[in-house]
């Protein structure tokens, strides 16, 4: 796919390429837990794979309460602030640094047709089965710099939860982002040898100059950069020239033929999310000592310590999915609580103290809820890895979907820490 060369004096139309995006697989690595998400002068904001947002106890297929809402139009729900202190009556102690800002989004494909896509086809598009969410998105092949640029736009709200988890986390990122700055990838910053805070010259539909608000990761393999939906429009970029698509519970082969035929013969639909998933992930069998600080420190330790064999990685992805780290913590539709999204009655057996604590384990409180997920898959097998760790995880929330997006993210946990 490729975007379409946007050129001074007129404003461009989309021509039958589409959008630039040539044997994409997910762009996908770790989230940060224990702080450091911004992107200054030029330094990438590490990390991230895109999660979605589901709850456990939810049915195959189901929506939770809570999760990020369909993007289009940049709705996005609120979610609280996560309670990370000990149990009631405690000295509260330190937070838990490095929590993800929202629930994030899994774009399991991404969708274009020349002349942009309409809401006639977005419409088709979301009657599809297992779709949840969409996210249409402005964008076209500019220079700046001297450099030529795929780039894409949209609101903040809309495109945060579709970013890697540090991108999304990264308050330096958005807030240029708002301000009209241009973020780009580090390879991309590179090439057009742009360095943060300063301002450049681009051609696109008209002649401009942007700001560079440094770098990040942003997901979708081809994509050079992005730009708030008002500086798009400002620069000319392309009404719709894409859509993003997240359908977690839908065989993505199925859904990319599907959106094929919604959009049409001349339409370019590009898989997002890796073939197979993998249980090989890396084991810690040597917990620090002391109370962790943060979430990396709380899901490594209690991996060590309470599911020695166990992946860590695991527990992060189940943290994630499950509430964005404590962000949002229920109750689902089926009345789960709490980080690790415990049904009350699983919580009565496999409810734990956790690092110290003292008195009835703390279903809403990290400090218990990691460690009790950490008892919860032992029980199940998960320390064995391959068939059992699989196992462990279905029955954690019995969907094969949620299987292979835990795995998933656990997998670039594990690629970049």
């Amino acid at each position: 796919m490729r975007l379409p060369k946007i050129r001074r004096r007129s404003l461009p139309t989309v021509i039958a390429g589409g959008l630039a995006v040539v044997g994409v697989t997910v762009a996908t690595t770790l989230v940060t837990l224990d702080g450091g998400h911004g992107a200054p002068a030029g330094s990438p904001a590490t990390l991230g794979a895109a999660s979605a947002s589901r709850a456990a106890g939810a049915a195959a297929g189901g929506i939770p309460d809570g999760a990020a809402a369909e993007a289009l139009g940049g709705r996005l729900v609120p979610v609280s602030t996560a309670k990370q202190g000990q149990n009631p009556g405690q000295d509260p102690g330190p937070g838990l640094a490095g929590a993800t800002t929202t629930h994030l989004v899994v774009p399991d494909v991404i969708a274009s047709v020349p002349g942009g896509v309409t809401q006639a086809d977005l419409d088709k598009i979301k009657k599809l089965g297992g779709v949840r969410s969409m996210l249409a998105i402005d964008g076209a092949r500019i220079t700046v710099n001297g450099a030529p640029l795929t780039v894409l736009a949209a609101p903040a709200a809309a495109l945060r939860p579709w970013t890697p988890p540090a991108t999304a986390a990264s308050a330096a990122v958005w807030s240029a982002f708002q301000a009209g700055d241009l973020i780009t990838t580090t390879q991309a910053a590179a090439a057009a040898r742009l360095v943060a805070g300063r301002q450049y010259p681009v051609a696109a539909a008209v002649r401009a100059r942007v700001a560079d608000g440094g770098t990040a990761l942003l997901g979708v393999a081809g994509v050079d950069g992005v730009v708030s939906q008002a500086e798009g429009s400002r620069l000319g970029l392309v009404k719709n020239v894409a859509v993003l698509v997240n359908a977690p519970a839908a065989d993505v082969t199925t859904l990319v033929s599907q959106v094929r035929a919604a959009l049409g013969g001349s339409a370019q639909v590009v898989r997002l999310v890796p073939v197979a998933v993998s249980t090989q992930l890396p084991v810690d069998t040597t917990p620090s000592a002391g109370r962790p600080t943060s979430y990396l420190q709380l899901f490594q330790e209690s991996a060590a310590q309470y599911c020695p064999g166990l992946s860590w990685t695991v527990l992060a992805a189940i943290g994630q999915i499950e509430s964005a780290d404590g962000q949002n913590e229920g109750p689902s539709t089926a009345g789960a609580l709490g980080p690790m999204q415990f049904l009350p009655s699983t919580w009565a057996t496999w409810g734990t103290d956790g690092f110290g604590d003292t008195g009835a384990p703390d279903i809403m409180n990290p400090f218990d809820a990691v460690p009790s997920a950490a008892r919860l898959l032992c029980a199940d097998g998960a320390a064995s890895g391959g068939a059992g760790l699989r196992q462990a995880i279905f029955d954690y929330n019995h969907a094969d979907w949620y299987v292979d997006e835990v795995l998933t993210l656990a997998a670039e946990y594990a690629r970049e820490n």
